[in-house]
C-alpha cells in the first residue's frame, strides 16, 4: 500500500477533507514535474558534475498560485541562468484549471451574473474572483451570442414555425417578456432555431424585425410558416416572404373552442373537429368542416360565427401526407419553449438582457446541434415533392 493510499484511507477513517488530500498531492506532484522538466531541458540533475562548464545552469525558482477543483496550489517555477527555459506543465499566463475555467463558463452560459459566479466560486473552491475575472474568463460565451445573431442561414426552409414565450426580465422592475422564436425545417428534415427577438409585448414590428432578420441572413424561399393566432403576423409575412402559405395551429383552435363550450359538449365536438387532421384532401376536410359549423351553429352560433371567419386553417392538406401531422400544429416550437420555461425556473428572473441572451443562445446551440443530423418525421419520404414544390 503506497503512501497516498494510506492518506485516503487515514483522511476516510478521520471524517477529513479528501480534497486537501488530492491538493497536497497534486501540488507536490506538479511541482516534482518542473523540476524533471528543467532536468530534461538541461540535460543534467541537480549537483551532477556533467553540469560544470555547460554554459548554462539553474537559477533558483520564483513562486506562483495555480487555482484547481482541490484549492490552491503552491507552485515553485524553476529557472534557468540563461533564461531560455520555459516550462509547459503549467499553461503559461493563466491561474486557473480547465476544469475550473469550464464550471464558470457553464454558469455564465446559464444566465448567473458575474457577481453571482465569483459568490459560487469563492464557496465552492475557497477561491475569491473579481466580477471583471469572470467577465475576462467568459469573453467567449458573448461572442457566441453575437456570431449566432449574425450566422448565415440557408436559403431554402420547407417550414418555419412561430411562436412566442414570455420569461421575467428585470429592467429596473421585473416583468415577464415575449421571446419571439423561429425554428425552420430544411429539405433534408433537419431542424435549427433560426432568429429570435426579445420584447415587453408581441406586435407587428416585432415579428417584421424578426423575418426581415432572416431574410436579410439569406433565406430566400418558404413554402409554410405554421403559427398561433399571432399578433400582426399576417401582415409581416405579406412584407417579407409574399409567397408562403401560412397554416393556422389547430391544436390552439380546438383549445378555443374547449374554452367557450358546455363540459359536456367538448368531447363530441373535439372527435368531430380531429377529423379534419385525418382527412384525405383539403375537399374533403372542407366538407367535414361545413358539417361541424352546420351541427353547432344552433348550440354556439356566435363561436360559429368566430370559426367561419378564421382563415388558414387547412393549408396543411396541400403538402404530402407524409409530414401533415407536423405541419398542423404548432406543437414542434412549443416543445421547445416548455423546454425554456423548465430550464429557466431555476432562476427567478434574469437580470439584465444579456444574461438572458446567453441563457437562450445556450439552449438554441444545443437543439441546432441535436438536430442538425436528424431528420424530422416524414421529410426523407417526400423530399422528391417539397423540392418541387419550390419551383
Amino acid at each position: 500500500m503506497n503512501q497516498f493510499t494510506t492518506k485516503i484511507m487515514s483522511a476516510l477513517a478521520q471524517q477529513q477533507d479528501l480534497d486537501e488530500i488530492f491538493r497536497q498531492h497534486l501540488e507536490e506532484a506538479v511541482n516534482e514535474l518542473l523540476k524533471l522538466e528543467l532536468s530534461s531541458f538541461l540535460g543534467y540533475e541537480p549537483y551532477d558534475r556533467e553540469g560544470f562548464h555547460t554554459g548554462n545552469s539553474r537559477n533558483g525558482q520564483y513562486a506562483r498560485k495555480f487555482k484547481t477543483r482541490y484549492g490552491e496550489l503552491a507552485l515553485q517555477i524553476p529557472r534557468d541562468r540563461n533564461g531560455d527555459f520555459h516550462q509547459h506543465t503549467v499553461p503559461a499566463y493563466r491561474r486557473n484549471s480547465d476544469s475550473l475555467e469550464t464550471t464558470v463558463i457553464q454558469l455564465y452560459r446559464k444566465g448567473i451574473t458575474t457577481s453571482e459566479i465569483a459568490d459560487l466560486m469563492e464557496k465552492m473552491y475557497g477561491h475569491f474572483y473579481t466580477p471583471q475575472t469572470i467577465s475576462n474568463m467568459t469573453q467567449a460565451v458573448s461572442e457566441q451570442v453575437t456570431q449566432f445573431k449574425a450566422r448565415p442561414l440557408s436559403t431554402q426552409y420547407v417550414c418555419v414555425y412561430l411562436d412566442a414565450t414570455y420569461l421575467p426580465l428585470r429592467r429596473d422592475t421585473v416583468e415577464k417578456e415575449a421571446i419571439h422564436i423561429a425554428i425552420g425545417v430544411k429539405l433534408d428534415g433537419t431542424k435549427e432555431v433560426l432568429a429570435y427577438t426579445v420584447a415587453p409585448t408581441e406586435s407587428t414590428g416585432v415579428w417584421s424585425e424578426l423575418l426581415t432578420d432572416i431574410r436579410q441572413r439569406g433565406v430566400r424561399d418558404v413554402l409554410l410558416f405554421i403559427a398561433d393566432g399571432l399578433v400582426g403576423l399576417q401582415s409581416a409575412l405579406e412584407k417579407s416572404f409574399p409567397k408562403a402559405k401560412l397554416q393556422r395551429c389547430l391544436i390552439h383552435v380546438s383549445r378555443t373552442l374547449c374554452n367557450h363550450v358546455r363540459v359536456n359538449d367538448r368531447k363530441p365536438m373535439m372527435g368531430e373537429f380531429k377529423a379534419l387532421h385525418q382527412a384525405a384532401d383539403k375537399k374533403g376536410a372542407q366538407e367535414l368542416l361545413n358539417q361541424f359549423l352546420n351541427h353547432w351553429q344552433g348550440r354556439y352560433s356566435r363561436l360559429m360565427d368566430r370559426l367561419k371567419k378564421t382563415e388558414n386553417l387547412l393549408t396543411f392538406l396541400e403538402f404530402p401526407p407524409s409530414i401533415r401531422a407536423s405541419i398542423y400544429s404548432t406543437n414542434m416550437i412549443e416543445s421547445f419553449n416548455k423546454k425554456l420555461k423548465r430550464y429557466s425556473k431555476r432562476k427567478e428572473q434574469f437580470p439584465n438582457e444579456d444574461s438572458l441572451d446567453r441563457f437562450l443562445v445556450t439552449q438554441m446551440i444545443d437543439y441546432n446541434t441535436k438536430f442538425s443530423v436528424h431528420c424530422h418525421r416524414g421529410f426523407n419520404q417526400c423530399r422528391d415533392t417539397l423540392e418541387s414544390m419550390f419551383h
